[in-house]
């Protein structure tokens, strides 16, 4: 079929308007965060896989960290195995934790690595255990009791917090053909496995690359002020007062902090985007407006 002079003039276009974003982001390291409603619906999947091998084809260097919360949840409840949280966090004893390994190391792991596959990429999957990729502890939650003059300590089994990456791994991946697929499954001291907070897991890895972009998939559009009002590009010291005051709060106050502190740690940009949105990740990257909330230490990043 050919193309209309008009659609034809629109797609030299957008070309022509991702060309700088392509040659400024050449050989920079992007870490990207999947999960959420791009990891469930098949659209999306696909977008999100074309947009990560499109990534690497123009010279970035893409690496992917993902969740898999409502797939371990699916599988729990076919095992009869209920779940509980603490302030957002699985309560992960040894039965949940080989689910967990099945789960983000097997099923969930290997079908983003064949996607990615099938739209031309090369891909290989990776847990935190291979070749100690992700060193982690054990993770204790502080809660505060009205009854007790110190916190009470809450031990929420096998879920850790990382202690280091072993960029050797990374580096290896970055200068070949290949994009690392990353399930957040830490290895201890002790030879433990732990289930890791994604979020925290891409952090981590951005922070130990001194990446050029974090960029964290949600289900919202980004982060919004007290009127409900996008808030598209915010510096760190601006997403600091928004946590003082109440505005960033709940769920989202894991999501910030990780993305406050990869900033903090010389990753030039943060992102919070909307996976629900076709190609979220493209539009973040290689156009003017963007899609979600942009964070930088500097008061107007390009």
């Amino acid at each position: 079929m050919t193309l209309s002079r008009d659609s034809a003039i629109n797609i030299a276009n957008v070309l022509t308007e991702a060309l700088p974003y392509i040659q400024r982001f050449t050989n920079r390291t992007i870490v990207v965060k999947y999960g959420g409603n791009a990891m469930i619906d098949e659209q999306l999947k696909n977008d999100f896989a074309r947009d990560i091998v499109l990534m690497k084809l123009v010279g970035m260097n893409p690496i992917v960290v993902h969740g898999g919360g409502p797939q371990i949840g699916d599988v729990l409840k076919q095992l009869g195995v209920e779940s509980t949280f603490v302030d957002g966090m699985r309560v992960t004893d040894s039965k949940t934790m080989d689910v967990v390994q099945m789960v983000l190391g097997g099923l969930v792991n290997q079908g983003i690595v064949s996607l990615i596959n099938k739209n031309g990429g090369k891909a290989v999957g990776l847990t935190g255990k291979d070749a100690s990729l992700i060193k982690a502890k054990k993770m204790f939650i502080e809660r505060a009791s009205p009854e007790l003059q110190t916190p009470e300590i809450i031990d929420i089994g096998h879920v850790g917090e990382v202690v280091s990456i072993n960029r050797e791994v990374l580096d290896w991946a970055i200068k070949s053909d290949f994009i690392p697929v990353i399930a957040p499954i830490g290895v201890g001291e002790d030879n433990e496995t732990y289930n890791i907070n994604a979020d925290l897991v891409a952090g981590k890895i951005a922070e130990s690359l001194v990446a050029e972009k974090l960029i964290l998939l949600t289900n919202v559009a980004g982060l919004e002020d007290k009127q409900g009002k996008l808030l598209s590009r915010l510096t760190t010291s601006q997403v600091d007062e928004l946590i003082a005051d109440g505005t960033i709060s709940g769920g989202m106050l894991p999501k910030i902090g990780c993305a406050l502190s990869a900033v903090k740690h010389g990753v030039t940009t943060a992102q919070i985007i909307d996976g629900r949105v076709a190609h979220a990740v493209l539009l973040e990257l290689l156009t003017n407006e963007g899609v979600g909330t942009l964070i930088s230490s500097a008061t107007n990043p390009d």
